[in-house]
């Protein structure tokens, strides 16, 4: 773990990103929290109002020998909707919106390189609205949120929302655990 990076997404609810990153192989860890916005420290009710800046985000962690940025990249195109301004499904707001971010110009220019060849590959329709920001801070998310789907399966939205995004991709993503 001591050569591992980390990568910052932000592709809707934290909740169903954390889910589908946790079972790629070669992602140590994924976590749940805020980033992109101007208030210090938020917590979730804050977030959830929209007016702090900040979107849900997850933390990667992940070892570069096994998966690299790029992969990673590719599966967030495909685990969410990146042409949809601030809105993910149901969840809408711009806490929700499409957002990766970079903490050196490898990842800026991986990035930047990404959605432009996602873009022009034509898999979406519309275009896509994923901006690209530099990280400032990384706030952790309050505890519970942490392996939310893992903990909390029978919840409604984890049955409704998270379980089918998940199996989703486990049918056609094969690197995962």
């Amino acid at each position: 773990m001591e050569n591992n990076k980390t990568a910052v997404f932000g592709g809707g609810c934290f909740w169903c990103t954390e889910a589908i990153y946790k079972r790629v192989k070669g992602v140590e860890k994924a976590e749940p929290g805020y980033a992109g916005g101007h208030v210090f420290n938020p917590s979730y009710k804050m977030v959830c109002t929209g007016t702090t800046g900040h979107a849900e985000v997850i933390r990667v962690s992940y070892d570069p020998k096994i998966i690299t940025f790029l992969d990673l990249l590719e599966i967030f195109w495909h685990v969410h909707d990146p042409t949809t301004l601030n809105r993910q499904g149901n969840d809408i707001g711009s806490q929700y919106r499409s957002i990766i971010l970079y903490q050196d110009d490898e990842q800026k220019k991986s990035a930047e390189s990404s959605l432009k060849n996602t873009d022009a590959s034509g898999i979406f329709k519309n275009p896509i609205v994923t901006t690209i920001e530099k990280l400032d801070v990384f706030y952790p998310a309050e505890d519970y949120h942490s392996d939310y789907f893992t903990n909390n399966p029978t919840q409604p939205y984890c049955r409704a929302v998270i379980a089918p995004k998940v199996q989703h991709f486990l049918e056609g993503y094969h690197e995962n655990k």
